[in-house]
């Protein structure tokens, strides 16, 4: 039988999703758990792969297995997991079900304190500037409705295929000091949101207009956008699926 699972986690320690030698991952902890208490070798999917210190409120991954999971089978995994992960529930899918492949759209935030917070240290990007033009922002964010090649954005060193993505909703908001990017899209690119923030932060301080902003697109050279800002604001907060709710 094929399961999903819906699960979140604290990025701060771990060397992002996937697993990886010399270092420890999300991947790897939830695949040691299960291992564990269903005493059989089990490999999890996950629904794509955040990097180093990137947090997920929301994550989904599949695993197969001929055992049928009793009604505590959550409760016992999250017994044994490390407290900055968490499952949230396991579901029964069909067994061609794939966490990443049937994903429909996918939505990340990135969160920026305006100001000194301790607080949230390790959830914010802590910035001390003021006079940041959040309308201008906005307006060039809407730029990225019109375009589809997002290879300016992408990690120079990747394995993908296409750099193609269609974006279905950008948007910053200011709550007290706290500074949000809403973004959604079919695919994303590794590193793609922190460099597109990186890059709109440059517009709100005046150092990129909006029509440098559409250059940079244009260019398809990462090195024309800004810089990637840091891991442990960014979280990806939601992965769709056709047949879960």
């Amino acid at each position: 039988m094929r399961y999903f699972l819906e699960l979140a986690y604290h990025g701060k320690h771990y060397h992002g999703w996937q697993v990886q030698p010399d270092a420890i991952s999300v991947q790897e902890k939830i695949s040691t758990a299960m291992s564990t208490i269903m005493r059989e070798p089990i490999t999890i999917v996950g629904a794509g792969r955040t990097d180093a210190g990137v947090h997920a409120s929301q994550m989904f991954a599949h695993f197969d297995t001929e055992k049928l999971l009793d009604e505590n089978f959550t409760y016992k995994l999250n017994a044994i997991l490390p407290n900055d992960i968490v499952i949230y529930r396991t579901l029964p899918v069909a067994d061609d079900a794939h966490a990443r492949f049937d994903a429909t759209s996918r939505s990340y935030e990135y969160k920026i304190q305006l100001g000194r917070n301790p607080f949230s240290l390790d959830t914010t990007w802590q910035l001390h500037h003021t006079n940041i033009d959040i309308a201008a922002m906005n307006e060039a964010a809407k730029v990225l409705y019109d375009y589809r090649d997002f290879e300016c954005f992408s990690k120079v060193k990747t394995d993908v295929n296409t750099f193609f993505c269609e974006i279905s909703h950008a948007e910053w908001r200011l709550d007290g000091q706290e500074l949000t990017f809403y973004i959604s899209a079919d695919r994303f690119l590794r590193n793609m949101v922190r460099a597109i923030v990186g890059t709109l932060l440059e517009v709100g301080l005046g150092k990129k207009t909006r029509s440098d902003f559409i250059a940079v697109i244009e260019s398809k050279n990462r090195g024309k956008a800004g810089v990637s800002v840091p891991a442990k604001g960014l979280f990806l907060t939601n992965v769709a699926y056709p047949y879960i709710s």
